[in-house]
């Protein structure tokens, strides 16, 4: 089968090589599958460079996420044909026609699920999940803000946000960004190119600040975040997507009396898997009914990939990246 293949550690658009790799038989608890669909994180970016905290040792394929038809499967549960998505495992991973998946994180689909669509949720709007509602414990009627909102991530906290009865402001660079923040439904946009972020929001909350940040970004951001918590707020920490991590002084956290929550959406599979089952019973209703629905930038097909990593790494999309390796993709989508 064809896989990207990275035989050295570096950037993906750089090392990331095309190879005919044969997979090993399923080992326990394992699903071999065929890939679907498979979403594109800047975490994949990290981990072929070394810098992830799950660290793999070359050569590997790699690819966080799969939806996949089950080929074969060690754990009885699944059978060949079931449609699931979960975590690659084994650096098998999902840039590549098949893929390996840890089968006790693996999440059953319907036959007739949209892989694209479900593919574009899984992550993104899990990781919103599990920061809003059950570390943010968020509440309806109150404020957000989400940085980098057009992104993955901060465009589906954007969303669940506002299907939560709350007021968000969203931030992002550049006008395309902004568009398509408004066209998800943000009460406020701030364009941080061409605007002062601080001052934007203390204008429209009346000096007040946002009961909850949502952050993805780090770096510079986060120390103008913690200064936009309101009081008793939460500053929901994400992810590092500036590639610095930054740190908070505790006294300003002391005065204000707001909290700064970590969250770790995968850390909870070995301690308490029950909240994935709640999460994406919801997200799997909300997404049926259409009151969610993915910020999609491109589909691709197996040969974009590395392109694709690129334009993530250098903020030029808008939304998910989604690869299905299986088939055509049409004119115009990648």
């Amino acid at each position: 089968m064809r896989a990207w293949q990275l035989n050295e550690l570096g950037l993906p658009w750089e090392v990331l090589r095309p190879a005919e790799v044969s997979m090993p038989p399923p080992g326990p608890d394992r699903l071999h599958v065929r890939v679907l669909a498979a979403d594109l994180n800047f975490a994949d970016i990290l981990q072929c460079q070394g810098r992830y905290q799950v660290k793999l040792e070359p050569p590997f394929v790699p690819g966080m996420y799969a939806v996949g038809e089950v080929l074969s499967a060690s754990n009885p549960e699944f059978q060949p044909g079931d449609r699931v998505i979960g975590p690659t495992v084994d650096g098998c991973g999902a840039f590549a026609e098949e893929a390996m998946l840890l089968a006790e994180q693996a999440t059953p689909l319907p036959a007739t699920a949209d892989p694209v669509k479900v593919c574009a949720m899984h992550v993104t709007y899990g990781t919103a999940w599990f920061g809003l509602h059950l570390r943010g414990q968020l509440k309806a009627g109150e404020t957000v803000l989400v940085l980098a909102a057009a992104g993955g991530v901060g465009s589906a906290a954007v969303e669940l946000a506002k299907h939560h009865g709350c007021w968000v402001a969203a931030a992002a660079g550049g006008q395309t960004k902004v568009q398509a923040c408004r066209d998800l439904g943000a009460d406020e946009v701030i364009d941080y190119n061409s605007e002062d972020l601080y001052e934007r929001v203390m204008e429209m909350t009346d000096g007040r600040g946002v009961d909850v940040v949502y952050d993805p970004v780090g770096g510079e951001y986060f120390e103008i975040a913690r200064r936009l918590v309101a009081w008793e707020g939460r500053l929901l920490v994400i992810g590092f997507a500036s590639g610095d991590i930054p740190s908070a002084p505790l006294n300003h956290m002391l005065v204000k009396n707001y909290s700064v929550v970590g969250v770790h959406m995968g850390g909870y599979w070995n301690r308490n898997p029950e909240p994935f089952r709640q999460c994406y019973a919801e997200l799997s209703a909300l997404l049926e009914a259409g009151s969610i629905s993915p910020l999609i930038d491109t589909v691709i097909g197996f040969d974009k990939l590395p392109d694709a990593l690129n334009r993530l790494n250098n903020r030029e999309t808008v939304g998910r990246v989604v690869m299905t390796p299986q088939q055509q993709v049409p004119a115009g989508t990648g």
